[in-house]
């Protein structure tokens, strides 16, 4: 499947007008843990590797640039198929041949996430607490099975979201913030590398 997403930063107004009306699927928590290289070498590429409650995922991005409104992502969720794309020898536990191939956690976080579906959309709501600093991002998405489509997911999010009178912007993801302000040199890599923009 293929994840076709828009960030917005929600003031509570919005975060009504967006809500009303949807159905409400659950609250839930779950802790991230993101991993690379010490040079970077999949964030540079916009490829993200987390174990998200201890459960690995790949995300490898179908856009191209840090230009875009929204994102595409092509997800890998089965161990194997992600051993296969980073070259993994199959033999080591994952963890344990992801070591040795140099990666290693840089950030750790927990969230807590209100899903809800509203149409053929899926929103989450999402409040992190870094510790030092809070941060509450929201999330219109749309799956996808065929990448041809994806302009298309893309141009129905937006006109969801103009709908409902959010503003449409760059927007940092809770990665991207927390590298932008605790980790100045990963987000330099990666506005370098086009994967990030500076804003």
């Amino acid at each position: 499947m293929i994840e076709v997403e828009k960030k917005f930063i929600l003031t509570k107004d919005d975060e009504a007008r967006l809500t009303q009306g949807a159905e409400f699927l659950k609250e839930y928590s779950f802790t991230d843990a993101y991993y690379d290289t010490g040079d970077y070498a999949l964030t540079s590429q916009d490829v993200w590797l987390r174990a998200r409650d201890g459960k690995w995922e790949l995300k490898i991005p179908l856009h191209k640039g840090a230009e875009r409104l929204g994102d595409q992502y092509r997800e890998l969720t089965d161990e194997n198929e992600i051993k296969k794309y980073l070259q993994i020898s199959q033999e080591k536990t994952f963890e344990d041949a992801l070591k040795r191939k140099g990666y290693v956690p840089f950030s750790t976080f927990t969230s807590v996430r209100r899903k809800y579906r509203k149409e053929s959309f899926i929103i989450d709501l999402d409040f992190v607490d870094f510790g030092d600093f809070i941060y509450t991002i929201g999330e219109i998405e749309l799956m996808i099975k065929d990448q041809d489509d994806m302009k298309a997911a893309l141009d129905k999010i937006m006109d969801f979201a103009r709908k409902h009178d959010l503003k449409i912007t760059h927007v940092r993801g809770k990665l991207m913030e927390y590298l932008k302000r605790k980790r100045p040199e990963h987000h330099k890599a990666l506005i370098k590398a086009n994967v990030a923009k500076d804003f």
